[in-house]
């Protein structure tokens, strides 16, 4: 039996968090707006100006639900947690993969294959369903770019090279993000990636959606007792999760930027839910990040065939899906890291 596991996300300037009973109680203005049993929860991430009891924080810790806070644009600040879940031979092999540069490359050329043959599709799917509306050509190009560049990715055996076809890649992926988006063009043009902060509306929609996806890659690592700090293809860097990162790479393009895009083009966020700062930067207002937070869950409970396990389950349990499999490969029980290829 599988459990699948939500996370509470609290955006309302104010709420305060506290335990009543088994249950997480959200009070708003003195008033209960929401009871949820814990045990339905794994975590719990807060926006902005959020109130948190000691006696919830310490419940919260004992059964394994962790606690995210964020600034209100979704700047990571801390994390609440528990006893670190797992076993620590898991743990000292991780390590030990990380400082062995041959073993370092397999699990590189496998997340890089998830990352690029998952572009590769989404630009596919965007010819084969609307291609008299974006410019075909430019499109079908950096497709077979992507194609050329797994083929690569497979062979190469230095790892800086293998850094840099992910970065090039990434760039010409982006190079031709603007023609995936089909409907309210004036509103929302995309020219390059940009961050800290975003300076246009589809780079806030995409830095949010990833900050959420970076929590969930957290939680599905740690839940299997790996380290999400410890990476292969992300260098150590204090205050950065690099394996997290690593695992968010096959998940960008089919499931963010598939959901942004979608958001987009269906015209359920309008450009007129953002804030433009006298600096430049972009933010969503409170009703577009509910909106685009709603999605999000929504869009994890989607069912999809797993090809290497060859199993129907949610997006939700298909990050945690991931974790598993590359603990085991950690552990010695698999040859290698099969990456989520979308289909």
């Amino acid at each position: 039996m599988k459990r699948f596991l939500n996370t509470l996300f609290v955006t309302t300037q104010g709420a305060y968090l506290k335990k009543e009973g088994e249950t997480i109680a959200v009070q708003v203005e003195r008033e209960i707006r929401l009871r949820i049993p814990i045990i339905t929860l794994s975590g719990i991430v807060c926006f902005g100006n959020v109130g948190i009891s000691p006696f919830l924080m310490g419940y919260c810790a004992e059964n394994g639900v962790s606690i995210s806070l964020l600034s209100r644009h979704g700047r990571f600040l801390a994390r609440i947690q528990g006893p670190v879940a797992g076993n620590v031979l898991l743990r000292k092999e991780q390590y030990r993969i990380s400082d062995d540069n041959k073993r370092t490359i397999e699990i590189v050329r496998s997340i890089l294959a998830g990352k690029l043959t998952n572009s590769k599709t989404v630009l596919q799917r965007t010819l084969r369903d609307h291609a008299g509306r974006i410019n075909a050509d430019a499109v079908a190009r950096e497709a077979e770019a992507l194609d050329m560049a797994v083929k690569q990715v497979q062979s190469e055996s230095d790892l800086e090279v293998l850094r840099g076809i992910e970065g090039e890649t990434a760039r010409r992926y982006f190079g031709v993000f603007n023609e995936l988006i089909t409907n309210q063009k004036a509103d929302f043009s995309f020219k390059d990636r940009n961050r800290r902060p975003p300076l246009d509306r589809v780079n806030a929609l995409l830095s949010f959606t990833y900050t959420l996806l970076y929590h969930d890659m957290r939680a599905a690592l740690e839940s299997v007792g790996l380290d999400p700090a410890v990476g292969f293809l992300h260098r150590d860097r204090p205050g950065r999760l690099g394996l997290a990162l690593d695992l968010m790479e096959e998940f960008r393009p089919f499931f963010a930027d598939r959901l942004v895009l979608s958001l987009i083009n269906m015209r359920q966020i309008e450009g007129r839910g953002f804030q433009i700062l006298d600096s430049g930067a972009v933010f969503m207002n409170e009703e577009t990040r509910k909106t685009l937070i709603g999605s999000y869950q929504k869009r994890k409970q989607d069912v999809i065939n797993h090809p290497f396990l060859n199993e129907r389950m949610h997006i939700g349990i298909l990050f945690h899906s991931q974790a598993i499999l590359l603990a085991r490969y950690i552990r010695g029980d698999i040859d290698g890291y099969p990456p989520f290829l979308w289909r």
